[in-house]
C-alpha cells in the first residue's frame, strides 16, 4: 500500500493513528483473507471503473480504494477522523429518514458502516450496498456476516447502477460526494432520482460545505483530490437540478452536513431548487411513503 510521504496525513496524523490502532491485529486480519479470490465473487464484467476513481490517490494511498489495504485500514482510521464520533455522525443520517422504506440503496457503501446501521434501523427492508471497490465489499460482507445481518452487496457505479426505475424508497450516500467531481455528484443524484419511487427520499451525508469553504486548512488534512471542488459546490443546488423538492441541509457537529430531498409526485412540473421557494417541512404534501402514500 504505497503512500505519498509529503502529505499532512503521512507526516503528522498517521503516526498518531498508529498509536491508537492495533496494527498487528489488522495485519492478521488482512492475512486471513484471500482478497483477490473473495473480490472476484463481487466483480462484475459490466462495471467500468471511471478514471476519476482509479487515477487518483485518496487519503494519500496509491490506487485509492482499489486495493485490500484500503479496505482493512478504512474503519480503524475513520472512527478517529470523523468528529465527534463516527457512529454519532452516521446515526444522524438514520435519524433523518422520513420515509418507511421497503427497499434501500446505499451508494458508495464502502465497508458498509452506514449500510449495517440502515439494516438495523429498518430490519424488514431489503438493503443493498453498492460500491466500486470489490475489496471494500469483501470487508462489508464480513462485517454483516459477523453482525448476523442479511444485506445484498453489489459491485457497481453509483452514476449508472443498472437497477430498474422507481424501485427504491430510500437512497443514501455517506462520505461519498467529497470524493467525486461535481459533475459526477450531479450524475449520482440524477441516478438517485430515477431509482426512487414517487415520494422517495435521498439522503447525503458528507463534509459541511460552508465549513470547508471557511476553513481552507481542513482541505489539506487528507489527500482528497476533489475536496476543494466539493467545498465550492452545493449539494442542495445539485439536488434541485436533479429534480428533487423539499431540499434541505442540516449541520452535524459543524464539520458535517446531511442534505435531504424528496422525489415529487408531479415530476413533469418540478420546481427547481431555490432557498426561498421550498417548504422544507412539507413532506406530506409531496406524497412521501412516510405518510403511507405508496407509489
Amino acid at each position: 500500500m504505497a503512500v505519498r510521504q509529503d502529505t499532512i496525513w503521512e507526516r503528522f496524523l498517521s503516526p498518531v493513528m498508529r498509536l491508537l490502532i492495533d496494527e498487528e491485529g489488522l495485519r492478521r486480519y488482512a492475512d486471513s483473507i484471500d482478497w483477490e479470490k473473495e473480490g472476484d465473487r463481487f466483480r462484475r464484467d459490466d462495471v467500468i471503473i471511471p478514471s476519476y476513481y482509479s487515477s487518483q490517490n485518496f487519503h494519500g494511498i496509491t490506487g485509492g480504494y482499489l486495493n485490500a489495504g484500503a479496505a482493512v485500514s478504512y474503519d480503524p482510521i475513520t472512527q478517529y477522523v470523523v468528529p465527534p464520533n463516527e457512529t454519532i455522525v452516521r446515526q444522524a443520517l438514520i435519524d433523518a429518514v422520513k420515509v418507511k422504506p421497503r427497499r434501500i440503496l446505499d451508494l458508495g457503501c464502502g465497508t458498509g458502516s452506514t449500510t449495517l446501521m440502515l439494516k438495523r434501523a429498518f430490519p424488514e427492508a431489503e438493503v443493498i450496498g453498492l460500491d466500486l471497490s470489490p475489496y471494500m465489499l469483501v470487508r462489508a460482507e464480513d462485517k454483516a456476516r459477523n453482525a448476523g445481518l442479511e444485506i445484498v452487496w453489489r459491485h457497481g457505479n453509483a452514476e449508472k447502477t443498472s437497477f430498474r426505475d422507481a424501485t427504491f424508497d430510500l437512497v443514501t450516500a455517506s462520505l461519498l460526494f467529497h470524493e467525486t467531481p461535481n459533475e459526477v455528484s450531479l450524475a449520482i443524484l440524477q441516478e438517485s432520482f430515477r431509482l426512487l419511487v414517487t415520494g422517495g427520499q435521498v439522503l447525503i451525508l458528507d463534509g459541511n460545505q460552508k465549513t470547508l469553504r471557511q476553513l481552507e486548512w481542513l482541505n489539506d488534512v487528507f489527500e482528497e483530490p476533489y475536496i476543494r471542488e466539493y467545498a465550492a459546490g452545493s449539494i442542495e443546488a445539485n439536488m434541485g437540478a436533479a429534480g428533487f423538492e423539499a431540499v434541505r441541509s442540516q449541520d452535524v457537529w459543524w464539520i458535517n452536513q446531511i442534505t435531504s430531498g424528496v422525489k415529487p409526485i408531479a415530476t413533469e412540473n418540478v420546481r427547481r431548487y431555490t432557498p426561498t421557494s421550498v417548504d422544507n417541512n412539507d413532506l406530506e404534501g409531496l406524497g412521501s411513503p412516510a405518510f403511507g402514500i405508496i407509489a
